[in-house]
């Protein structure tokens, strides 16, 4: 009798829950779920915004077909490989610069010093910003004639003339980088902070009284206790970062030395209004971060089972 109503008081419990995640399913399906469906169905097609009911079904075409000899299609389009390459170079450097600078933060944030209120608030500003607002407002800084930044190197005596930031290929890949490092820092810095804040105290004591060295602490100490909320912190920076869009489109437009996947499936939707190009261009993106993502959860799975060992 008890495994009875044991058995039944879970069910409840099970109709219970699956009750209040039914809201959340359904807005995930509205707002994810069916666009992403509807993405890859078009993918498949030639549609386009100039007629949008009139599309035929194409296959693999807009991915990659053979005629006479000859691969055309996305996979063979050079503009893409730059689009992707492009990409990784963003999400390599804005992460790395970001997880760096943000444990600095953090470290700084957590230590007690007269003004950190004030300083833990200022950090929180650029993150605070809208995107378009800090790319816009960066882009106008970094202006090669009128921007602050080469008025204040030149006033410095670090550079003898105006520097192009946005305009020179070389250039424009790091400006953007670091202006996006600007932006997101305070977000792994604020990870970061959490983490610490509940690290046990005993074992800096026990390192304090045997004499370490602070940096042998924080590799031997404070780095691996901080490692689940840094990989959190990695993995939604590096969603984030590889379909990066508004920053790069507002400051460098579609510049091919800046030019994402983000960017180039826009461009392929909206001017020149191919939505069965677009779209391909779009799922390929979906599957190069869903691809990104796996790995690097797939390594950190096998580390944290070596390390149980």
């Amino acid at each position: 009798m008890a495994e009875g109503q044991a058995s039944s008081h879970r069910k409840r419990r099970v109709r219970t829950a699956w009750l209040f995640l039914a809201p959340m399913l359904v807005g995930l399906t509205v707002v994810a779920i069916w666009p992403l469906a509807r993405t890859v169905f078009y993918a498949f097609t030639d549609a386009s915004l100039s007629a949008p009911g009139d599309y035929a079904f194409l296959g693999f075409e807009n991915f990659a077909v053979a005629e006479d000899g000859y691969w055309y299609g996305l996979i063979t389009d050079p503009l893409w490989w730059n689009a992707v390459w492009n990409t990784l170079v963003f999400a390599a450097g804005s992460v790395a610069i970001e997880v760096v600078l943000g444990v600095i933060l953090a470290l700084v944030m957590n230590a007690e010093f007269p003004g950190r209120a004030l300083f833990r608030a200022a950090v929180l500003i650029p993150w605070a910003i809208p995107t378009v607002v800090s790319a816009k407002m960066w882009a106008w800084m970094l202006h090669d004639q009128f921007g602050v930044v080469n008025h204040t190197l030149m006033t410095l005596g670090l550079i003898s003339t105006p520097i192009a930031w946005l305009a020179d290929p070389d250039l424009t890949m790091l400006s953007v980088i670091l202006v996006d490092a600007w932006k997101t820092t305070p977000f792994v810095a604020l990870l970061v902070l959490a983490a610490l804040q509940m690290l046990p105290k005993d074992c800096y004591e026990a390192a304090r009284v045997d004499g370490v060295h602070p940096i042998k602490v924080f590799f031997g100490i404070t780095l691996p206790l901080i490692r689940p909320a840094l990989t959190v912190a990695v993995i939604f920076r590096l969603l984030d970062a590889l379909r990066v869009f508004d920053v790069v489109y507002i400051m460098t437009g579609n510049a091919e030395s800046t030019m994402t996947m983000s960017v180039y499936a826009r461009q392929q939707l909206v001017d020149f209004q191919d939505v069965g190009y677009g779209s391909a261009a779009s799922t390929l993106l979906f599957m190069v971060i869903a691809f990104m993502t796996a790995l690097y959860l797939t390594a950190m799975r096998a580390d944290v089972m070596k390390e149980g060992r």
